[in-house]
C-alpha cells in the first residue's frame, strides 16, 4: 500500500468512482510515477480511505474507492489567533500549526499589523499539504481577516491564552473539553491600549513562555506545543 495521502473535498465513499484535480493528478502520475492499479489514500473529515488508479485520461487520474482505512476523528478544537507576518515566516507559522493540530485559523488586524492582506488560496495549500504529510484527517479552517475588536467580542466566553512577557504566569490548567484559542500578536507587540483590552477578556490566561522577545511564528509554535502537551 502506498503512503501517499492526499486531501479530497468531495464526499467519499465504498466504490465511489471519481477523479483527481489537475494538480494532484500531476502530482500522482508524474511526480510519485503511480500507474494503473496501483494505489493511494485520500482523506477528509469522512475519514481516509484506499483509491485505485483506474486510468490516466489526458492527465487526469481515475479511481475508484475500495475500502476505508480509519474513520473521522474528534480533534481538540485549539485555535491560533495571529496578525499576518512576512510571507515565509508566516507559511512556517502556517505548516507546523497544522502539524501540531491547530484547528482553525483566525487572522486578526491589530495597531501595529504591517501585513493587512493574505493570500487565502496560498494558505489553504499550506494548510493541505501539511495536513495530508502530518497524518490528519480534518482539514483546518481558515477564517476571514478580521480587526482584533472584532475578534475580541466574538469570543468573550473563550478560553484565550495570550502571550504576555510582561505577566509572570508560567503555568496553565487547562479545560480539555472547551475549545482554546491561542492569541499571538504582530511583530511590533500589542499596543498598550489593546494590551489593556486584551487583559479584560472574561476567560483571558496570560503566559509568559520566555523571558526573551520571540518572533511572532516562534512565539506561536511554542504555544502551541505547551497547549498541546497539556492536552494529552
Amino acid at each position: 500500500m502506498s503512503n501517499i495521502r492526499l486531501f479530497f473535498e468531495e464526499s467519499l465513499s465504498l466504490n465511489l468512482k471519481s477523479q483527481l484535480n489537475r494538480s494532484q493528478s500531476h502530482y500522482l502520475s508524474k511526480v510519485m510515477r503511480l500507474g494503473n492499479g496501483q494505489k493511494f489514500s485520500l482523506f477528509n473529515e469522512s475519514g481516509e480511505w484506499v483509491a485505485k488508479v483506474d486510468d490516466i485520461n489526458k492527465g487526469i487520474v481515475e479511481f475508484t474507492i475500495q475500502k476505508k482505512l480509519r474513520s473521522a476523528e474528534n480533534d481538540k478544537e485549539i485555535w491560533l489567533a495571529f496578525t499576518p507576518i512576512k510571507l515565509n515566516y508566516l507559511n512556517l507559522m502556517i505548516q507546523k500549526a497544522t502539524e501540531l493540530g491547530i484547528t482553525r485559523f483566525i487572522p486578526i488586524l491589530t495597531e501595529r499589523t504591517v501585513v493587512r492582506k493574505l493570500n487565502e488560496k496560498r494558505i489553504n495549500k499550506i494548510i493541505a499539504e501539511a495536513s495530508e504529510q502530518s497524518n490528519r484527517l480534518n482539514i483546518p479552517k481558515l477564517e476571514k481577516i478580521t480587526k482584533l475588536e472584532n475578534f475580541l467580542k466574538s469570543n468573550q466566553n473563550t478560553n484565550i491564552i495570550f502571550g504576555d512577557l510582561n505577566t509572570e504566569k508560567t503555568k496553565i490548567n487547562l479545560e480539555k473539553n472547551e475549545p482554546i484559542c491561542i492569541l499571538i500578536g504582530p511583530e511590533g507587540d500589542f499596543s498598550l491600549k489593546e494590551r489593556e483590552i486584551i487583559l479584560k477578556q472574561k476567560k483571558i490566561i496570560p503566559l509568559k513562555i520566555n523571558k526573551n522577545i520571540l518572533r511572532s511564528e516562534t512565539a506561536a509554535i511554542s504555544m502551541i506545543s505547551i497547549v498541546v502537551f497539556n492536552l494529552l
